[in-house]
C-alpha cells in the first residue's frame, strides 16, 4: 500500500512561495526559512519525488537547485503542487486544499442507525466533529475512532482536518 506524502511547514512555504512567482520557481527560498538549509536540502528532493514540482533545464536566469557540468536545473511548481496546497492555476485559493476527492462507492454506505452512520453524520456537519464528539456518539475508544476515520478514507471519503481552537476538527469534504 502506498503511503501518503504529508506536507510539512517547509514544503508548504516552498510551494506557496513558488505560486507567487511568475515563473513558478521554487528558488530562491523565502526569507522565513532561509536559515534552515538542512531542512530545505531534504524538502526539495521530496517535492520532486512526489511530483509536486518539475525539474527543468536550460534556464540561465533562474536560480538552480543543482547543476551537472554546464547544465543547470531549476525546480518549478506544477499543477499537482498547486493542488496540494489548494491553489488553482490562476492563483485563487481552492476550497479543498491538499485533498483528493473521490466518490464513495454506493455499496459501501453504512447501515442506517449504525455507529459508522453516526460518525458520517457528525463529519457532514458544517463545523465537522472532534474526536471527543465521535467517541461520545459511538462509545468507541479514541484509537478505534481514528481507525474508523482511516476506514472511511479507504472507502473513498475525503476527510479534511482543521483546527477549532485547541482541538482538531474532522469534516467530510463534499465532492464536486
Amino acid at each position: 500500500m502506498a503511503r501518503t506524502f504529508k506536507l510539512d511547514d517547509i514544503h508548504l512555504i516552498l510551494l506557496s512561495t513558488a505560486t507567487q512567482r511568475d515563473d513558478g520557481n521554487v528558488l530562491p527560498v523565502a526569507a522565513t526559512i532561509a536559515d534552515q538549509p538542512d531542512r530545505i536540502a531534504k524538502a526539495l528532493p521530496a517535492l520532486l519525488k512526489h511530483k509536486l514540482v518539475d525539474e527543468i533545464t536550460g534556464l540561465t536566469t533562474c536560480p538552480a537547485w543543482r547543476s551537472d557540468g554546464d547544465e543547470r536545473f531549476a525546480l518549478v511548481i506544477n499543477d499537482a503542487g498547486r493542488a496540494a496546497i489548494g491553489v488553482s492555476n490562476t492563483g485563487e485559493e481552492s476550497a479543498t486544499p491538499g485533498v483528493e476527492l473521490a466518490d464513495p462507492a454506493s455499496n459501501d454506505a453504512p447501515r442506517a442507525g449504525s455507529k459508522s452512520a453516526a460518525v458520517i453524520a457528525l463529519l457532514q456537519r458544517e463545523q465537522g466533529a472532534t474526536l471527543i464528539e465521535m467517541v461520545e456518539a459511538t462509545g468507541w475508544l479514541p484509537h478505534t475512532t481514528r481507525a474508523a476515520l482511516t476506514g472511511l478514507r479507504k472507502k473513498g471519503h475525503a476527510i479534511a482536518k482543521s483546527k477549532c481552537g485547541d482541538v482538531t476538527c474532522y469534516t467530510i469534504v463534499a465532492g464536486a
